[in-house]
């Protein structure tokens, strides 16, 4: 489980477990999880990333891993919590937390490690530092 950072910005977006989240075992089916990585990484580069910057930048997701700690349940305020680490040429890594809201207990955490194109090309692209800093990530 990879701690928040204090040296970058931390996104954070607030969901509610809805009854389609659940599946037979009453909990919040691992799918879920996997949409809700996905809705916060979108949300946070909606936000931080201005109109010129989204229309040179696309982004494509390369690998997930989402280890479960604790089930989230019925009715559960989620926060989703989530930051960029420093990039590779065009990949970089992107962590979530994912915790029930009123107890802050850390129900699942993650890594996705995504690939920036140029949208013109298709190609593979350097992540520059306006890209970072736009996305909370301090030189």
């Amino acid at each position: 489980m990879s701690p928040i950072p204090t040296d970058r910005k931390i996104f954070k977006l607030v969901i509610r477990v809805v009854d389609s989240d659940i599946d037979e075992l009453n909990h919040v089916n691992n799918v879920v999880y996997l949409r809700w990585v996905q809705d916060v990484s979108n949300a946070h580069w909606n936000h931080a990333a201005s109109y010129e910057l989204k229309s040179v930048c696309k982004w494509v997701v390369l690998r997930h891993e989402i280890d479960y700690h604790s089930p989230a349940l019925p009715g559960d305020g989620i926060d989703l919590l989530t930051w960029i680490e420093r990039p590779e040429g065009p990949r970089q890594n992107r962590r979530v937390s994912i915790r029930r809201s009123n107890d802050e207990r850390v129900l699942a955490s993650a890594c996705t490690s995504w690939c920036l194109l140029d949208p013109k090309t298709g190609r593979p692209k350097r992540v520059s530092t306006e890209i970072c800093s736009a996305l909370g990530l301090k030189n």
